[in-house]
């Protein structure tokens, strides 16, 4: 199998990266205090010298008082938490590769017992459809959470990361706004279609926008499904998912990272069928940004059953191959496989396909 094609470079608003390859952020839990430290350090360094085009960090919350979900979630602010992101910063840049953190907030999703000490909060007090949890922002809480967004970015840049990205995706903070199973506001923050739905997520992309200056890029994490609904559809049309997508772009988003269960899989197969573009592929279509597709990458089974206990095997990459030689998209992002085995990237650029080992959920405990 030829794989030459993941192996191009790429080049966006002066982030050069040595192929097309992306670590996926995966959340870990594993930063005492929220403070990363060598441990996290040494865990994305291994990835950058095995060959990884770019490095997206787990997710790492904003300032705001129940950001986050799990104790053990790291920061991206505060003095202490940001002298270790930048050691992971600057051993990425040594190994020779290129890094951006995800900057999050988890609004009122669940994640085992752990409470945060203050009450956690989304756009009107709901974790699902007609399902409450928490309490519904205000809207100073919505203006000091765009700025607690922005501060973050600016952090980033200013820390010697090469990027942002934004978590949009996946049934968390701005993915609740964009939902209208979790948006019953009746202000401007949402409105009948996801184009006025949007507003919450373009006004942090403006901010960050404002913040971080015309030339620091900018990603944005978006996906039709959520943790609480893998069938939800916030785009059921073409015309839909560019009245979703279109508005960010052009607020200031240059990438988006488009999440989706199995990238294999068409958006839209009763239009163009079974082989037609994906998510990713849809969206740089519509929008023209670049874009960047995730989903199972080398596996044979979606995410869902990892976080069941579940392993997968290595699956050959010939889809991911055809679609990245018609530059369907332009970055595809590898998280599981690449999690069980640092050496992924490295292994599949000298062909050593047989080399490759599947995810084993017991991964999930350690920063290997």
């Amino acid at each position: 199998m030829k794989t030459d094609t993941l192996f191009r470079p790429f080049s966006l608003k002066g982030m050069e990266l040595r192929n097309r390859i992306v670590m996926a952020p995966m959340t870990r839990s594993m930063a005492p205090e929220g403070i990363p430290g060598q441990p996290q350090v040494d865990y994305y360094e291994r990835r950058a010298a095995a060959d990884v085009g770019l490095i997206l960090t787990e997710g790492t919350v904003i300032d705001r008082p129940a950001s986050r979900n799990t104790p053990g979630i790291p920061f991206f602010h505060g003095d202490k938490a940001m002298a270790g992101w930048t050691d992971v910063a600057a051993a990425v840049h040594a190994a020779g590769g290129k890094i951006a953190p995800q900057i999050w907030h988890t609004g009122s999703t669940r994640a085992g017992k752990w409470e945060p000490e203050a009450e956690v909060e989304s756009p009107s007090g709901l974790v699902g459809p007609d399902e409450p949890r928490g309490r519904a922002m205000t809207e100073a809480d919505v203006a000091d959470t765009i700025a607690a967004f922005a501060s973050s970015a600016k952090l980033a840049r200013d820390a010697g990361f090469d990027a942002v990205e934004v978590h949009g995706a996946h049934g968390y903070l701005i993915d609740q706004f964009f939902w209208s199973g979790t948006n019953k506001r009746d202000d401007r923050w949402n409105g009948p279609t996801i184009k006025e739905r949007s507003r919450f997520a373009a006004e942090i992309v403006k901010a960050i926008r404002a913040a971080v200056g015309p030339n620091f890029p900018l990603i944005l994490r978006v996906s039709q499904w959520k943790q609480q609904d893998y069938t939800a559809r916030l785009a059921t049309t073409p015309d839909e998912m560019m009245d979703w997508l279109l508005p960010l772009v052009e607020a200031g988003v240059d990438m988006l990272h488009c999440s989706q269960r199995r990238f294999w899989e068409p958006e839209f197969p009763e239009l163009d069928g079974a082989d037609g573009l994906n998510f990713a592929g849809w969206a740089k279509k519509l929008t023209g940004a670049a874009t960047i597709s995730v989903g199972s990458v080398g596996l044979n089974s979606d995410f869902g059953g990892a976080f069941a206990g579940e392993g997968s095997q290595t699956t050959p990459l010939d889809r991911l191959i055809t679609r990245m030689e018609r530059d369907e998209f332009d970055l595809i992002a590898v998280g599981r496989a690449l999690l069980s085995d640092a050496q992924w990237a490295k292994k599949v650029r000298s062909g050593h396909m047989d080399e490759l080992h599947g995810f084993k959920a017991e991964n999930l405990q350690t920063l290997s």
